[in-house]
């Protein structure tokens, strides 16, 4: 695959627990580094991508041949970081923001990495578009006319109440407002398997969400939650927040739940999902169950 450009913020000590950044979408690593230093983990090493698209890595911009491309770069970049870094899944915390969040989030459920724990931060499950239609709309444009962009409608005060940082992401020139047609329409599809099928997912879990998002439905961020098979699951809702929460006047508060998370995370062991049971109870006895009842069509045409 392509080789991305990431960041890298050492501590004094070589550590050999890792926390992995994925940015939300238009931006780039560098917008982490007041959170990193925020943060204040000096026994964490902290990787930071660059999405391919966006930001020092290549790809055209805002762009990729499909978000299952995003996806299994998410699985190189975690690989890549075990060979070079001497870091294993086990010792791995992932944070990822709104569109980087999805992506992080396909990465668990579909490649199931035993990682310490999962952040998702305005995690964008299901973007707010306005338009009615908008999505058939689009499948029908990519269709006729083939690949093209929509330019963000979300403008930075839409994003955060801070002045000085609203101005600084107007200024910031690797922020591209674009979005790939295909990239969005794959983004919602995504969107709609993982809440689906958030049972599948057992990975201790912290979900952060604003309070007044304009940029994504907090209603399905809520069902994900509600699916999760976590066995330690927490979601913190952050009244009067905009989308970007790293950004917000009152960012130190979204700081220390992400620090207390990380900690708890490298605290308590290792614990890898027993599913040898999984037929007598939990998420996929219950699917089972439900498939089951009596009168259900699909199950009972399955069977005949």
């Amino acid at each position: 695959g392509a080789e991305l450009f990431y960041r890298v913020w050492q501590p004094a000590q070589p550590a050999r627990k890792a926390l992995l950044l994925f940015h939300r979408g238009h931006e780039h690593s560098g917008r982490w580094q007041e959170t990193v230093a925020a943060l204040g983990l000096d026994d964490v090493t902290v990787f930071a991508w660059d999405a391919r698209g966006h930001g020092n890595s290549p790809g055209s911009r805002g762009s990729a041949e499909n978000l299952g491309v995003i996806i299994r770069d998410t699985e190189a970049f975690a690989r890549h970081i075990i060979a070079q870094h001497g870091i294993r899944f086990e010792d791995m915390v992932v944070l990822a923001h709104s569109v980087g969040a999805v992506t992080a989030t396909a990465w668990v459920h579909d490649y199931a990495p035993p990682i310490r724990g999962l952040i998702l931060a305005t995690p964008a499950f299901r973007v707010k578009l306005y338009v009615p239609l908008a999505v058939p709309f689009l499948r029908l444009k990519q269709k006729l006319f083939g690949p093209g962009y929509v330019k963000s409608y979300v403008k930075a005060k839409m994003l955060t109440h801070d002045a000085a940082e609203a101005s600084a992401y107007q200024a910031d020139q690797q922020i591209f407002r674009q979005i790939a047609v295909n990239i969005l329409l794959d983004l919602h599809d995504a969107g709609t398997r993982l809440v689906s099928d958030a049972g599948a997912i057992n990975v201790p879990t912290l979900m952060l969400v604003a309070g007044n998002d304009w940029v994504v439905k907090t209603s399905a961020q809520q069902e994900f939650f509600d699916r999760l098979s976590a066995p330690r699951k927490k979601l913190e809702m952050l009244p009067g927040f905009h989308h970007a929460i790293f950004h917000e006047k009152e960012r130190s508060v979204v700081v220390a739940k992400v620090r207390d998370f990380v900690q708890e995370c490298f605290v308590q062991p290792p614990k890898p999902a027993q599913l040898l049971d999984a037929d007598q109870s939990g998420y996929t006895k219950n699917e089972y169950d439900q498939l089951c009842r009596p009168g259900n069509p699909l199950f009972a045409l399955t069977r005949l």
